[in-house]
């Protein structure tokens, strides 16, 4: 009996193997809603364009493990944001909101920020 549930479960898709490190699928647009909910946006900016309590996000270099360790042992003044507060899924999901923010327009190309330069 157990070599026949096995045997459905395997040909079922539903036994995943073990340690082949997959990340699971990312979704952009929950990353977004978490990304609001949980307030990141009030160090990161609406657009990841950073602030005073934040660093930039928009274009960031890191993949999603690296987004994921920061967020849980941050350097800075950032607070360390653990498992039981948020998922590693939550901040995938999250990773790719960021990743899919523009990266930020080079100050000739700002029409403010030209006139201030010319003057």
């Amino acid at each position: 009996m157990r070599k026949i549930i096995f045997r459905l479960l395997a040909v079922g898709g539903l036994l995943l193997p073990v340690g082949t490190g997959a990340q699971p699928a990312a979704n952009m647009e929950n990353g977004k809603r978490l990304f609001l909910r949980d307030g990141c946006y009030q160090c990161h900016g609406y657009a990841g364009q950073g602030g005073i309590a934040g660093s930039r996000l928009g274009a960031t270099a890191m993949n999603a493990k690296a987004f994921i360790q920061y967020v849980r042992r941050p350097a800075g003044a950032m607070p360390a944001y653990t498992d039981k507060v948020i998922s590693d899924q939550e901040l995938t999901d999250i990773h790719a909101y960021v990743k899919s923010m523009p990266a930020p327009k080079a100050a000739k190309d700002i029409p403010l920020l030209r006139q201030l330069k010319e003057r």
